[in-house]
């Protein structure tokens, strides 16, 4: 496992279905080392605070046999094509258990939900029906917590540091997300976990 691109963005306009968009969804590749704090990362921002970043999504990741699943599907892609900070590669979404710890270059991060896309994803696509496509793909890619600050750069091995108890991956609570009606189990392994986001804890209580 290891990083292929640390990817950063600032906001921009763009004129979306007659109207003005302001999102920093296009992300660039840049060389590093980039520091890692507890909310945000060096040279990234976002246009919305209010849905947009703070300790639950500090850091977002995307895994590359997900571009390859798209580049198949017919998308021309580049790195932080999806608006995540760091492509790696061996990370996918079924493998992320939520609690899981990982060491990314000096910094430590938490797996604690995926990435539930707004139209800031068919903006930067330049597709109103992208949205649609990402929910139906169910690959969504991982938001981490920044247990300890640190620095990464395009090439940083990833490392596990510990194994969550909690029984649930990334992919798991993607696919019981779409679910009509969520297998009980998992509802009890996913309430246990100290960290469940306010906004996967109403939507799986409703």
């Amino acid at each position: 496992m290891h990083i292929l691109h640390v990817n950063v963005g600032l906001p921009k306009e763009y004129e979306w279905l007659g109207r003005t968009v302001c999102t920093a969804i296009a992300k660039h590749p840049t060389p590093g080392p980039v520091a890692i704090a507890r909310t945000s990362i060096e040279g990234d921002e976002q246009a919305n605070k209010r849905v947009h970043g703070g300790p639950n999504k500090a850091v977002y990741s995307y895994d590359s046999s997900f571009y390859t699943f798209w580049q198949e599907a017919g998308k021309t892609l580049e790195p932080g094509n999806f608006g995540e900070n760091l492509t790696i590669e061996g990370l996918p979404d079924s493998l992320a258990g939520l609690g899981d710890t990982f060491r990314m270059g000096t910094a430590v991060l938490m797996v604690v939900q995926p990435r539930f896309p707004c139209n800031n994803l068919n903006v930067r696509f330049n597709d109103p029906t992208m949205i649609r496509q990402f929910q139906e793909a169910r690959r969504h890619g991982i938001y981490f917590r920044v247990v300890e600050a640190g620095h990464v750069s395009p090439g940083d091995a990833i490392e596990r540091v510990e194994s969550a108890p909690y029984g649930v991956t990334i992919q798991d609570v993607v696919d019981q997300y779409y679910a009509k009606t969520p297998d009980p189990a998992f509802l009890e392994k996913l309430f246990a976990f100290p960290y469940l986001t306010k906004y996967l804890n109403e939507h799986f209580t409703k």
